[in-house]
């Protein structure tokens, strides 16, 4: 029986998505790799733990789950996290962000300074603009002010990220449009904290980083996987946590999140074996690949 690999999920580098799997080991994905993989047979997926710790029961989590932890393993990992608003003595510099998906979907968000732009690669923003950088609580403070006057979330579901990336606009002024105008009225606003230093607007791109043009539109998304079940195809291009893989019956969607807890071995097939939801409205190739 082939060695069972335990996937930790998908990572932005300076070269572009990698998959990082348990002990290390790490598969760069570059566009026309070809991503195969199988479930163990009779597997359970078991809870991924929390904070670099093993889940001490071993519980096992519903193949749906993005975050494949179980409820208490969930709670203790973000028990210390800035994204829940649980930490308020991290000294080092935030950057405020406004972050565009498609169409009428901008959010505003906050990030380590010294991680750069990877947390927009994670989010699979398509094109984002810093806002200003300082300290993590006037960081925010100003996320909640744009918040309240701009009318933007901080969260979007990738479930609605993936629907608009059908309809991006081709040329990439057209695609800043949207980050330009809220970052206009978003400096312009009174209230901003004094140790907040306001940016000026510079609008990054990821279409040509996600590998999103010219690239077929995806016709569903892999719901979960399950024991015994096969991936394959070609990767086409990806975003977030997004693989895109071309399919004998088209373009598929896999949330890399999905991967994690499941013991995965190497397949050779082009099968698809695993429930596929179709996508309502046509959704935007942007594509993601493993191994």
């Amino acid at each position: 029986m082939a060695h069972a690999w335990k996937c930790s999920g998908l990572r932005w580098s300076a070269d572009g998505p990698v998959l990082v799997w348990d002990g290390g080991r790490r598969s760069a994905l570059t566009w026309g790799k070809r991503v195969a993989f199988e479930v163990a047979d009779r597997g359970v997926r078991i809870c991924v733990g929390a904070r670099g710790h093993a889940c001490p029961v071993g519980a096992a989590v519903p193949g749906r789950s993005t975050g494949a932890r179980c409820e208490e393993c969930a709670r203790l990992d973000r028990a210390h996290s800035v994204a829940a608003d649980t930490i308020a003595d991290d000294p080092r510099p935030y950057h405020v962000y406004l972050a565009w998906f498609g169409p009428g979907m901008v959010k505003v968000g906050i990030t380590a300074e010294e991680r750069g732009s990877a947390r927009l690669l994670e989010q699979g923003a398509v094109c984002f603009s810093w806002l200003g950088v300082g300290p993590l609580m006037a960081a925010r403070r100003t996320e909640e002010l744009l918040r309240a006057a701009l009318r933007v979330p901080d969260r979007i579901p990738y479930a609605e990220k993936r629907a608009v990336r059908a309809a991006l606009p081709e040329t990439a002024a057209d695609r800043a449009r949207e980050v330009a105008e809220l970052h206009e009225r978003a400096v312009a606003l009174p209230a901003w904290p004094e140790s907040l230093v306001r940016e000026p607007l510079r609008v990054v791109d990821h279409v040509g980083v996600f590998g999103l043009a010219d690239v077929p539109v995806a016709i569903g998304g892999v719901s979960e996987l399950v024991a015994g079940g096969a991936v394959g195809g070609e990767l086409v291009a990806a975003a977030g946590p997004d693989l895109h893989l071309a399919t004998g019956g088209g373009v598929v969607v896999l949330d890399t999140r999905l991967m994690t807890g499941w013991g995965l071995v190497p397949a050779t097939g082009d099968e698809l074996t695993v429930p596929v939801r179709q996508f309502k409205e046509k959704a935007a190739g942007v594509q993601d690949g493993l191994f």
